[in-house]
Order: C-alpha cells, then structure tokens, then sequence
C-alpha cells in the first residue's frame, strides 16, 4: 500500500517552470500595443476635434482652445481607462497566485504582475503625443490650407502608428493601416462636415 501511494504520487504532472524573459516579453508587448493605441486614438480624436472647429470658424484661438482642452481630457481619460482596467487585470493576477498555493502551478511570475500605474502613464503619454501632431498641423499653417494640411498630416501619422501596431501584432502592415486611415478620414470628413454646418447656422 505505501509503495502505491508513492508510486501515485511520482506520477504527478511536475509543475510547468515560468519563463521570466516570456513574463517580462509578454509585459513589455502589452505595454508597447497600449502605448501605439494611445497614440492613434490620441490622433484621431484630436484631429476629428480641431477639424470639426476650423469647418466652423477660422479663429485660431478657438481651434486652440478646443484642440488643447480635448487633449488634456482625452490623456486623462486614457490614463484613468488603462489604470482602471489593469487594476482589475492586476486584481485576478492575484486572485490566481493565491490560488496556486493549493493547487498545481498556473504559471504567473509574482514579479511580472501588470503595473496599474505604468499602463496609465503610457497610455496618457502616447496619447499626448499623437494628440500633438494634428494640433500643430491644424495652427501653424494659413488659414486657407489649414484644413488640407492638417488632414494629410494626420494620415501620415496614422500610416505609421498602423505600421507599427501590425508590427507587435505579427500581421500585415497593409491592412493595419488602411483601416487606420480609413476611420481616422471619416472621421475628419464627418465632424469637418458638421463644423461646416453648424457654423453656416449660428
């Protein structure tokens, strides 16, 4: 009977070894795709922003104001989002780290956990950064090719960011950055379109 029990107990599946270059790999991925996502989004809506205020009013000050209170609320707003969602992610990271103290190895490095705090430095960051550009393209040049400046700058600037996205992902660089392109375009036609309208009507 005892030498059984042994026997089972040999056969135990051994507990799979954690890697820690994947762990910190895996880490440093995740917070390189928040970053690249900060910064399109930062793009996107800064631009479908100032865009929307020059279809309404040449005033630069105006378009300034807008542009810079949106970046500020968009960083804010992304840094609260990563935080808020890698707490939660940091939370179960936890919770199965616990668990492993009954059970077989699930394989989380306690020393890899998802840093809360630099998900959201990064995301506000990058978002900053994006937000920069479509700012600058829509104020430094006259006022007769401000709108045309600004949105080529801002497709330029989404090639890139589609570039590097489907670079971390593994896929194909062209199909990332046309639906980049294409959504950031719509969106600087539509709200252009509105800022038109709205400021034909006031």
């Amino acid at each position: 009977m005892t030498l059984s029990i042994s026997t089972e107990l040999g056969s135990e599946t051994p507990h799979p070894a954690i890697d820690p270059d994947a762990s910190y790999l895996s880490n440093r991925l995740n917070w390189l795709r928040a970053g690249v996502l900060g910064a399109n989004d930062g793009i996107v809506s800064i631009a479908g922003l100032v865009v929307g205020i020059a279809g309404a009013t040449t005033a630069k000050s105006v378009i300034f104001a807008a542009g810079l209170a949106g970046l500020v609320a968009g960083a804010v707003s992304m840094a609260l989002g990563e935080y808020v969602s890698v707490s939660t992610q940091r939370d179960s990271q936890r919770a199965l780290l616990q668990k492993e103290r009954q059970e077989p190895q699930l394989g989380i490095d306690p020393n890899a956990l998802s840093d809360p705090w630099q998900a959201a430095l990064s995301s506000a960051v990058a978002f900053t950064l994006g937000a920069v550009i479509p700012l600058i393209a829509i104020l430094l040049p006259p006022a007769d090719v401000r709108v045309p400046v600004a949105f080529m700058s801002v497709l330029v600037a989404l090639v890139l960011t589609g570039a590097v996205s489907a670079g971390l992902g593994g896929t194909r660089m062209g199909p990332a950055a046309l639906r980049i392109v294409l959504g950031g375009a719509l969106a600087m036609l539509v709200t252009y379109g509105i800022g038109g309208a709205v400021g034909t009507t006031i």
